[in-house]
């Protein structure tokens, strides 16, 4: 039987979604993927975002877990707007729940011990014969099944599958999906102990929170057939089915850790800014009307986003495309944006800046357009924030192997020393006219005090690179350039 529901709320106010990860390790990329798009969704329609923590497996979940989860939601901008819900303290309501079912006939006690289970299914495999489970208890009298359960016989309870027909809904992504009911198994609701199964705690959980859109990875698809037995069997509402496709590696295999990282928590230790990877991750799977860019703001994100751009195919994760929306949002970062990130940069790396505030902001917007992560920051522009800083030994092999030009350089700083212009106009003129003077290409002595200032082969403009040290740096590092040394490592 398929049930068709409707495409979009009857209004704002009823539509409620819900992120619900289990918290058996950090959020990973697709866990993150979906809280977005519910919480896209959710925001375009006025709706309401709820999380929930499906943490019943007591062995594999901690609260450390939860607590990178729910670090992993804040740095990637998802807010909830009720929750978190635990299911571990929900557990009346499942038990309320199957008994509902246990009482409409809609579920069964079952009396199988594991061993038997495995016997059976162990058997069934070698005789090339499907490993469900056949039912056996399912043909015990209701009084004989009470009377076992009352004599304290140890019982699971099942659900009763139709024997016949199909189940089916019409999923907001894939359309239409039946399943014959012969492929389903009569599931577990409780476990013999008492303790709830995913699909009861779900269903009851999204029934309770009166959810009426869920989306969720397609890796659920065959999740739901059982699901939407038991809204039916409890009498309740059907919601809206959107199963998102897959995210991928390269190889187009299932994402992994063999593809590089997967926690959302390492992109933020590897200087990935949450905008980026919010946008990023937004058209894995949705993609927006044509002719509008890639590059979208939050704003134009929840206006543009809906369940009907998202596709059946799998996404592919392209690391060198999350890595270029990194560049282009750190590009147009104002400063005064990058700079608390930065500051959490050079926290983690132990570097303590020794320029004020204004000059931090304009060495940030002299560097931005060249960085490709926050860690850059603390790698190669590290010299425009500290005094400790290690120059690349292969860019003082290069251009300050040659003895006379750390000399000259020497001199060039006591020039600047009593240069009445320190502008990029005057430190410049003051080197070319210093390089005719001294019958050498200026180019040899702006490639050496880039290496002398920056400690990189490469940076801004030198002369930029100087009005923004200042002439104090400037002078000084100049003045140190004979004690860089060639590493053997270089050589």
């Amino acid at each position: 039987m398929s049930y068709t529901p409707p495409s979009q709320p009857d209004s704002p106010e009823k539509l409620r979604v819900r992120f619900a990860p289990s918290p058996t390790g950090y959020l990973h990329v697709g866990g993150a993927r979906t809280a977005l798009f519910n919480w896209l969704f959710a925001s375009h329609f006025g709706g309401t975002l709820v999380l929930r923590i499906e943490d019943t497996d007591l062995e594999r979940s901690t609260p450390e877990m939860v607590g990178g989860i729910l670090q992993g939601l804040q740095w990637l901008g998802i807010t909830w707007d009720e929750g978190p819900y635990y299911q571990t303290r929900r557990v009346d309501l499942y038990r309320a729940a199957a008994a509902r079912l246990l009482e409409n006939g809609a579920a069964y006690y079952c009396f199988c011990r594991r061993e038997e289970l495995e016997a059976r299914r162990s058997k069934a495999a070698q005789e090339g014969r499907p490993t469900r489970y056949e039912g056996t208890c399912r043909r015990i009298g209701r009084g004989e099944a009470l009377r076992r359960k009352d004599a304290g016989e140890p019982a699971a309870l099942r659900f009763a599958v139709p024997e016949n027909g199909s189940t089916g809904f019409d999923d907001a992504v894939f359309g239409n999906v039946e399943f014959a009911n012969t492929e389903l198994e009569d599931f577990v609701l409780l476990r013999s102990d008492g303790s709830p199964t995913y699909h009861l705690s779900v269903v009851a959980d999204d029934i309770d929170l009166r959810i009426t859109h869920i989306i969720r990875g397609a890796d659920h698809i065959s999740n739901t057939p059982k699901q939407v037995l038991l809204y039916q069997a409890l009498g309740a509402a059907m919601p809206v089915f959107a199963h998102v496709p897959l995210i991928l590696g390269p190889d187009r295999t299932r994402l992994s850790k063999r593809h590089g990282a997967t926690s959302v928590t390492t992109y933020r230790e590897e200087g990935i800014v949450p905008e980026a990877f919010r946008n990023f991750l937004a058209l894995l799977g949705w993609t927006p009307p044509e002719g509008i860019p890639e590059v979208l703001s939050d704003e134009e994100l929840i206006r543009l986003f809906g369940l009907d751009a998202i596709s059946k195919s799998n996404a592919v994760f392209d690391r060198d495309k999350l890595d270029w929306f990194n560049t282009e949002y750190i590009r147009t970062y104002p400063a005064e944006k990058l700079l608390p990130l930065v500051e959490e940069e050079w926290k983690r790396a132990g570097v303590t800046p020794t320029r004020d505030r204004n000059s931090l902001l304009a060495a940030i917007d002299l560097l931005k357009a060249r960085a490709r992560n926050l860690k850059d920051f603390v790698g190669s522009f590290r010299a425009f924030f500290t005094e400790e800083f290690e120059p690349d030994p292969a860019a003082v092999e290069k251009f300050l192997k040659d003895a006379s030009v750390r000399r000259m350089l020497v001199e060039l700083g006591e020039r600047y020393a009593v240069a009445q212009d320190f502008s990029e106009q005057g430190t410049e003129k003051v080197l070319r006219d210093f390089a005719a003077e001294k019958s050498v290409k200026a180019g040899a002595l702006i490639n050496g005090a880039r290496v002398a200032l920056t400690g990189q082969g490469v940076a801004p403009s030198l002369f930029a690179v100087m009005s923004n040290l200042g002439k104090e740096r400037t002078t000084q590092r100049l003045k140190n350039a004979p004690s860089l040394v060639v590493t053997p490592a270089a050589r």
